[in-house]
């Protein structure tokens, strides 16, 4: 019986390699073009490898937890409909051999070394394929860290490993365990680290009768490793501004059904809030900015970050790349197709990176204002209150006035190590008055 091997996809520019979830279909089961078979994890978002058409699952060529490359077979599918014979039809892989006595990308023995975290002391993030790797090889997470990886902010990638590897001899190995007092390890000629205080545990919490041990599930893991990365790399700091918004509500409801009747799409407020921040971002280029150790980089792109909650009650932030070149129907289209894709868990990894701002709207949960954690590596993040009618006094001709009027609070949450309170609040202020100035004219 003829068949055809299913080959990890890619998935996006950056993304070299994914690791085996869960198969969602046994060997010998029917499958129908475009049914899932198996679910997959990057290091930036979950999905689903379905069926390229109808037949039998013949084999599966990797297992749950196997990191695979991308292009690499992962099962084998019969290529018409029927049951495959007895017996298997696709020789079972074998542990993949080292070539040139480097390791292999999928390892099925117990690694060597110790466990290597997914993330280390001073925030970098290793991938499945280093971790595997490092514990192969006996690699510590103190000689990882001392590493001077050539990837995307500092990221040690499996060539600088592999690099790295035939010259351990020639220096002494780093300890497992280093002296708390003693000096973080360097590599020579290049600057060294600033000190990063150990990682807390945090108290031991032992459940009580009757309460629920819940394991958190991979999402909320990547979720808390980050944001912990987040507080421990950047100095936050939030300025608040409330916004009087009475003419962007108006206009929004006037213009709302016919703009969906129009484009097929809806118009809410989370496409002019970042609108508003693409324009401010442009007037204000610094805040457009990454840190890496004692540089700024600068970037070109204006690519915004909306963090969006899940049906699971996670978070994950899908990036409109080049707001700044779209204007408000093109917006709509892009937060409302980012938005539906991710609570159906359909995005890919490359629509979740890239980004160089976040914006959040906590309104969306009836919050009037928060405090939100920097997305790294970016350094700054604005959180959209919940739009209210409050009283407020209005300066007219005839002198001041009560009325009721649509207010909003934003806040802007920065780094400040390289975002001082000048800038971080004049860019909120700047923001604010955008959408102040919104006129009820506005063309749709």
């Amino acid at each position: 019986m003829a068949q055809n091997e299913i080959l990890l996809p890619k998935m996006g520019e950056s993304v070299a390699e994914a690791t085996i979830i869960k198969w969602l279909k046994n060997e010998g089961d029917r499958v129908a073009a475009d049914e899932p078979i198996v679910e997959i994890a990057t290091d930036k978002v979950d999905s689903e490898v379905p069926a390229p058409h109808d037949g039998v699952l013949v084999k599966r060529l990797v297992n749950e937890g196997d990191v695979v490359k991308v292009g690499q077979p992962i099962a084998a599918i019969s290529a018409g409909a029927d049951t495959p014979a007895a017996g298997p039809a696709v020789a079972p892989p074998a542990a993949a051999p080292a070539s040139n006595g480097r390791p292999a990308a999928i390892a099925t023995a117990q690694p060597a070394g110790a466990a290597v975290t997914r993330t280390g002391p001073s925030g970098k993030f290793y991938s499945p394929l280093v971790r595997t790797i490092a514990e192969q090889e006996g690699v510590s997470m103190a000689e990882l860290e001392a590493i001077a990886g050539s990837g995307e902010g500092g990221r040690v990638t499996k060539k600088d490993l592999l690099d790295y590897l035939p010259k351990r001899g020639a220096a002494p190995a780093s300890p497992a365990a280093p002296p708390a007092a003693s000096a973080p390890a360097t590599v020579p000629g290049t600057a060294p680290a600033p000190a990063t205080p150990a990682k807390p545990a945090g108290p031991k919490v032992m459940p009580g009768p009757g309460d629920e041990v819940i394991e958190m599930d991979r999402m909320r893991k990547l979720i808390a490793d980050h944001m912990v990365m987040s507080k421990a790399t950047s100095p936050h700091v939030t300025s608040f501004v409330e916004a009087d918004v009475t003419n962007l509500v108006l206009w929004r409801d006037r213009v709302k059904n016919a703009f969906e009747k129009r484009e097929g799409e809806k118009l809410t407020f989370t496409p002019i809030f970042v609108m508003a921040i693409a324009q401010a971002i442009k007037e204000m280029p610094m805040i457009n900015i990454q840190v890496d150790g004692h540089t700024i980089i600068r970037k070109r792109d204006i690519n915004i970050g909306m963090a969006a909650a899940l049906p699971t009650g996670n978070l994950i932030v899908p990036v409109i790349k080049n707001a700044d070149q779209l204007n408000l129907v093109g917006l709509a289209r892009k937060v409302n197709d980012l938005a539906r894709r991710a609570r159906e868990n359909k995005l890919q990894p490359d629509e979740i990176s890239g980004g160089t701002y976040t914006v959040t709207n906590v309104g969306t949960f009836g919050n009037v204002l928060g405090t939100p954690v920097i997305n790294q590596p970016q350094v700054a993040i604005m959180a959209t209150g919940a739009i209210r009618k409050k009283p407020a006094v209005l300066e007219t001709p005839a002198g001041d006035v009560i009325a009721v009027r649509h207010l909003m609070f934003l806040s802007h949450s920065y780094d400040h190590r390289v975002v001082d309170g000048a800038l971080g609040g004049r860019f909120v202020r700047r923001v604010a008055d955008i959408l102040e100035g919104w006129s009820l004219d506005q063309d749709i």
